[in-house]
């Protein structure tokens, strides 16, 4: 505990001195409760040309990684920071430098073994290094290639004791300005924390390829990297070397008797799969993550950062896109509201209408002059607008599509995003209309509509309860009482018919799938007239809604 703290003084004593190089004396005089701040800098040292925008982000790069990953991760986010900041966080770049570290003897720390026994070779240069990890190439003694990707010492508790101060300046943030509360900071610095200990846990990106490789084991068009878990945990990752095309080298591509067009299809084809088909998808697929097999089989490296969507968002995101290519701003407005952790509406109409704009714009420009990064600003500006806070995977999103749909266009001016997604808009249709599925929405809503009936009884007590106790107050003004009256009458045979209507369905779900009683050719006469039945009553409902 105590080595901690101390870890945590030496950070907080390097934030200071940072913050005062670059001219936020202000912000140090209010962490210090308003005293006067000691001198951390000579005064030629303190840098004040430049924007403060500007000389955030200069101090953000000197901080080191986990600020300069809080940085890059705001980079994306329009609906919290003004747009000058977001164009200095975009500039971010990692300065990493190379640490020596000593493969061999980590391996045989970590795993009890003799390397000679296992591996034939080890280069002693990394392959690549980031602020997390360095990559070394190796080669087992069955002569197989791989890479081993080796966690930096201490790198770890860095994190834990810079995640710990940016906390605290985020309650500094919020204690002293309205900003911090407006802006939902707080949820977004536990997201980024999230995420940054997810990304530096190299058994959990092991745990992300072996899902990875689970989920496109049938798929001809990708392959993933083989794990091997025997040297693979915490602070090493042991896994197959892939010698493939970096994706935008058109030119190899080529040479090597690859198609880039198909390359680029076959890729955002992989990419709405991973979102669509299973809810887990790379959450940083840029051109350096992609490679090419020389059979054109898809690489996907780097399973540090992944998205992942709940089954309930997945439906929703799955009627949003739905939506999207039948151009219905109306249902595409419904499904955002219900994916939203929160939101302020100020006008719905603006609000539809902002999202009717962004349709027509897709529909209507050529294929050359769509820019899926246009679009994507402009969802953000609307989302910002009407302070809709969306789910972390929802960012991720709007991140990878763009870059993805990027990767493409470069070896493909052409490329089409909005039409690869109509295959799954078939597809999300016929698992709509399959009986089975209507079977399990059926008795999903009915269960639902069962636990608030349950609920009934425990609110009629409570009200009994106050009624005896003379603790029972109404306080009510209703205007035109006769049209209110009819108007609730009228909704309660609606609910009815509806109630009705839906066990109609279930009813002809199940018979639809039996062998048994009469049939009409191939169907069974019972769910032909079901289904019949079903079709008067949603008639019947929408005259009944429809009319004055």
């Amino acid at each position: 505990m105590f080595d901690k703290q101390q870890r945590k003084l030496k950070r907080s004593a390097r934030l200071i001195s940072v913050l005062s190089k670059y001219g936020f004396k202000d912000m140090l005089a209010r962490m210090n409760g308003g005293n006067k701040q000691e001198e951390t800098t000579s005064s030629d040292e303190i840098i004040s040309k430049g924007t403060v925008y500007e000389r955030i982000r200069l101090a953000l790069e000197e901080l080191g990684p986990t600020f300069v990953k809080l940085g890059q991760t705001f980079s994306n986010r329009e609906d919290l920071l003004p747009p000058e900041l977001i164009q200095e966080l975009q500039k971010l770049q990692d300065k990493v430098e190379t640490v020596d570290m000593d493969v061999e003897e980590a391996l045989e720390s970590e795993f009890n073994i003799s390397v000679k026994d296992y591996f034939r070779e080890i280069q002693k240069q990394p392959l690549a290094t980031a602020s997390i990890a360095q990559v070394y190439k190796a080669v087992l003694l069955d002569g197989s290639p791989v890479i081993l990707k080796l966690r930096k010492p201490d790198v770890q508790s860095v994190i834990e004791d810079d995640l710990l101060l940016i906390k605290d300046i985020e309650k500094l943030i919020s204690a002293y300005s309205e900003i911090g509360e407006k802006l939902n900071l707080k949820q977004a610095i536990s997201t980024f924390e999230r995420s940054l200990l997810e990304e530096v846990s190299l058994t959990n990106e092991r745990n992300n390829i072996l899902q990875f490789r689970l989920n496109f084991k049938n798929n001809k068009e990708t392959y993933v990297p083989k794990v091997y878990e025997e040297f693979s945990n915490n602070n090493i990752l042991c896994m197959e070397f892939i010698d493939g095309i970096k994706v935008t080298d058109k030119s190899v591509l080529l040479a090597n008797g690859i198609d880039p067009v198909k390359v680029s299809e076959a890729g955002l084809r992989l990419f709405v799969s991973q979102i669509l088909d299973y809810g887990f998808f790379h959450a940083d697929p840029h051109a350096g993550n992609i490679l090419v097999k020389k059979d054109g089989k898809i690489v996907f490296i780097d399973f540090g950062a992944v998205g992942k969507i709940q089954p309930n968002d997945k439906e929703i995101l799955e009627n949003l896109i739905v939506s999207f290519v039948a151009k219905n701003s109306h249902k595409i407005v419904r499904s955002l509201k219900k994916m939203a952790i929160s939101y302020e509406i100020p006008d719905e109409r603006r609000f539809e209408n902002d999202v009717e704009d962004i349709l027509n714009f897709v529909h209507s420009s050529s294929l050359q002059d769509i820019n899926v990064q246009v679009i994507i600003n402009k969802m953000k500006d609307i989302l910002k607008d009407n302070r809709l806070y969306m789910p972390d995977y929802f960012y991720l999103l709007f991140k990878g599509i763009s870059l993805i749909e990027g990767v493409g266009r470069s070896i493909n001016p052409d490329l089409d995003i909005v039409k690869s997604l109509h295959p799954y808009t078939k597809k999300i249709f016929t698992k709509k209309i399959n009986p089975k599925n209507l079977l399990k929405t059926g008795m999903d809503r009915m269960m639902n509509f069962t636990d608030n009936v349950d609920e009934i009884p425990k609110e009629l007590r409570s009200v009994l309860q106050k009624l005896d106790e003379n603790k029972f107050t109404v306080s009510s003004e209703i205007k035109n009482i006769d049209k209110t009256n009819q108007l609730i009458k009228s909704s309660v045979v609606n609910l009815i018919l509806a109630m009705i209507l839906g066990a109609n369905i279930i009813a002809t779900a199940i018979v639809f799938s039996s062998e048994s009683g009469p049939r009409i050719g191939e169907l069974s006469l019972v769910a032909v007239l079901g289904f019949v039945f079903s079709i008067i009553l949603v008639l019947i409902l929408l005259l009944r809604v429809t009319r004055k």
